[in-house]
């Protein structure tokens, strides 16, 4: 198994010459855990680091927006792509030949890694850069797909492009997907890895795992992501703040026994549910303590972690009555996060029923599952 960074020297006809810029984080390592950041910097002129959320050290907490720094390590600027400035300007790609890019995700439509990727091939489409991705395993496997695509109106940086909330692609066939799809038509080439089939998950690499993010610990807690990350929207805890982030969802007005009890009579396949009691240390109920379920996936392949989301929220909010609410919008221009995560208001605004609703985002999956095909790198 190699990655896109292990087949660099390759590659090296794309550098010779050129100036580079590269978009990165703690997960841009190679299959010997050295930072891809190390590697350009011997092998070419890399002359710029891009920080997507969390920074390059991965030392920023989820929605933290800092300014421009430079990198300790190798004395590079770094460059913020978060916050007030998502989209590389002209300025922050001058004298760059490839913004080239190495960032693990993890299959999931709301992580914003994919929309660095996008507004930055963008960005080298409009100012004649090329762009060069090196490729990654996706954790949660390169076949099924889940859920609905974004309503027009509904985009935002946890979801910028039509797509399925789990689509199945790695993010080197991502990148040639927005590419051709959206019409960024910009300069692409995709260093893809060896030995990576679409059957696997992250586990049958034998890559060790590194945090892409602070609420992202473990592979295990990217299976659950699309299920729990619907509680974003509301004022239920999704676990951030604990050690098991986006695996306990609760509040403290839950009965934990009945909640599990619902949950584990409702027979979703790949999963039970566990009753639970934490304490987050930060993010909503911090210091409070809460009881809910945790979500313990029994089998990957026929656990839908976007079914089970729908189902879970649909019987905590029955559980909650006049406690439970939708966090209200950022901003007046802005729409409430449970829109933004769910790609349209039909959530916010029915007294939904989680299988009709899941049997109508069926369609948008099959539509997907057949566009994504043409992407394929991998078998």
């Amino acid at each position: 198994m190699k990655l896109g960074i292990d087949q660099i020297d390759k590659y090296m006809y794309l550098f010779e010459g050129k100036k580079v810029g590269l978009i990165t984080n703690p997960t841009g390592v190679n299959s010997e855990l050295e930072s891809t950041i190390d590697i350009l910097h011997k092998k070419v002129n890399l002359v710029r680091l891009f920080s997507p959320e969390h920074g390059v050290r991965g030392d920023i907490q989820a929605g933290e927006a800092v300014e421009n720094y430079v990198d300790e390590s190798t004395s590079l600027p770094v460059i913020t792509l978060y916050g007030k400035n998502k989209r590389p300007s002209k300025e922050m790609l001058e004298d760059i030949d490839i913004l080239a890019m190495d960032i693990q995700d993890v299959g999931s439509r709301l992580y914003t890694y994919l929309y660095t990727m996008s507004y930055c091939m963008q960005g080298c489409a409009q100012f004649g850069k090329t762009f060069v991705l090196f490729d990654r395993p996706n954790p949660i496997g390169g076949e099924s797909v889940e859920g609905n695509i974004i309503q027009e109106g509904f985009t935002s940086f946890v979801g910028l492009h039509p797509i399925t909330y789990r689509y199945g692609l790695t993010i080197g066939e991502m990148a040639e997907f927005f590419n051709k799809e959206f019409h960024i038509q910009c300069d692409l080439k995709v260093i893809p890895m060896e030995g990576w089939t679409r059957s696997m998950f992250y586990e049958d690499t034998n890559l060790a795992w590194i945090l892409p993010s602070p609420n992202m610990p473990t592979v295990d807690t990217a299976f659950v992501y699309n299920a729990a990350c619907i509680f974003e929207g509301t004022n239920i805890s999704e676990g951030r703040g604990t050690t098991k982030p986006f695996e306990f969802v609760g509040a403290p007005w839950l009965n934990a026994g009945k909640l599990a009890d619902i949950m584990n009579g409702l027979k979703l396949e790949g999963v039970v549910f566990r009753p639970v009691y934490f304490t987050p240390t930060f993010s909503k109920h911090a210091n409070e303590l809460c009881k809910g379920v945790q979500l313990h996936v029994t089998n990957r392949s026929t656990f839908c972690a976007v079914k089970t989301g729908l189902h879970l929220l649909e019987v905590v909010k029955r559980m909650s009555k006049e406690k439970f609410q939708y966090l209200p919008a950022f901003s007046e221009r802005g729409k409430p996060m449970i829109d933004y995560n769910t790609g349209s208001d039909y959530i916010r605004t029915h007294d939904f029923s989680a299988k009709e609703v899941y049997q109508m985002w069926k369609k948008d999956e099959e539509e997907f599952k057949q566009k994504k095909e043409k992407y394929h790198i991998y078998k």
